[in-house]
């Protein structure tokens, strides 16, 4: 299921995702301040773009924390926004569901990315 999931989840709203995650991250680092931001927009954009047999781990600490309010103040919620409305798309159909799933998957790592890790 893994490697059919990810070939037609790319087609139907990794792609744009995962494209919104490489952006995000190339405006994060016109900054020398914003590098480590972006490089973890970059870490995420693969697992938009192939999310079928990954994991996400939430911890992390006070730096964690810092950085994800500064974060969220600033790209998170539009890129959490998008990937719900995509997630509330896939689930109009039973055959979607799992492709929603993802994209609320995503959603939720889109609000808080730091302290987060992918297995």
């Amino acid at each position: 299921m893994g490697c059919l999931g990810n070939a037609i989840w790319f087609i139907c709203g990794g792609f744009l995702t995962g494209l919104s995650w490489l952006i995000a991250g190339c405006l994060w680092c016109m900054t020398i301040i914003g590098i480590p931001i972006g490089i973890q927009c970059f870490k995420f954009a693969g697992l938009c773009f192939f999310p079928f047999g990954k994991e996400v781990e939430y911890g992390g600490g006070a730096g964690s924390l810092l950085m994800n309010i500064i974060w969220l103040l600033i790209t998170g919620i539009p890129l959490a926004i998008e990937s719900a409305l995509f997630g509330l798309l896939m689930c109009i159909t039973i055959i979607g569901i799992p492709f929603g799933l993802q994209h609320f998957k995503i959603a939720k790592l889109a609000l808080m990315p730091f302290g987060a890790t992918v297995r």
